[in-house]
C-alpha cells in the first residue's frame, strides 16, 4: 500500500499541472469623457472647465499616452490663443467651435524652453481646445472643417 502511495506521489509530481497563461491586458473601459475623430480614434480627455485648471492645462507632464488629452471648455465662442509655457511634450492642439467642429489645428507644438514663450493664436473662433500628444491629430488625420464627437462631456459647469 506504502508503495502504491508513493507512486503516485511520484507520478503526479512529476507531471504537474500547467501554469495558467497569463491573461491578455484588459482594454480600458471606454468611460469618461473622451473626444472621437472623424477616424473613430477615440482619446479620452481630461477636462479643464474653469481658469485655474486651464491656466495649468497639461504643464509639468513628462508624457502623454497617445489616446490621452485635455480638453479646454470656454464659457463663450471667442480666439484663445495657447502657449507652452512650463509644458515637456510637444502637443498638438485642435480648436473646435461650439458645433464642433475643427476651426484650427497647429500640429507638434514644441516646449518653451526660456521665456519668453511664443503664443499660438488659432485665427479662429472656438469653444473648446483639445491638446493631444504631438502629431496625433495629424496622424489620425484632423483639420479644419472635420466633425468630432464628444461623449461624456456633458455636465461639466463651465466657469
Amino acid at each position: 500500500m506504502k508503495l502504491a502511495l508513493v507512486l503516485l506521489l511520484a507520478i503526479s509530481c512529476s507531471n504537474p499541472t500547467p501554469a495558467p497563461s497569463p491573461a491578455a491586458p484588459a482594454p480600458r473601459p471606454a468611460s469618461g469623457p473622451r473626444v472621437i475623430f472623424p477616424d473613430g480614434w477615440t482619446v479620452r480627455v481630461e477636462i479643464a472647465n474653469d481658469d485655474e485648471l486651464r491656466a495649468q492645462g497639461l504643464m509639468f507632464r513628462d508624457h502623454l499616452a497617445p489616446d490621452s488629452g485635455m480638453l479646454f471648455l470656454f464659457p463663450s465662442d471667442g480666439e484663445y490663443p495657447f502657449w507652452m509655457k512650463n509644458t515637456r511634450i510637444p502637443l498638438d492642439m485642435v480648436w473646435i467651435d461650439a458645433n464642433r467642429r475643427v476651426a484650427a489645428v497647429h500640429f507638434e507644438v514644441p516646449p518653451c524652453k526660456a521665456d519668453p514663450c511664443p503664443s499660438y493664436p488659432p485665427h479662429a473662433r472656438a469653444r473648446y481646445v483639445l491638446e493631444v500628444s504631438g502629431n496625433e491629430a495629424r496622424r489620425h488625420g484632423v483639420k479644419a472643417g472635420d466633425q468630432l464627437r464628444f461623449e461624456e462631456t456633458d455636465g461639466y459647469e463651465v466657469r
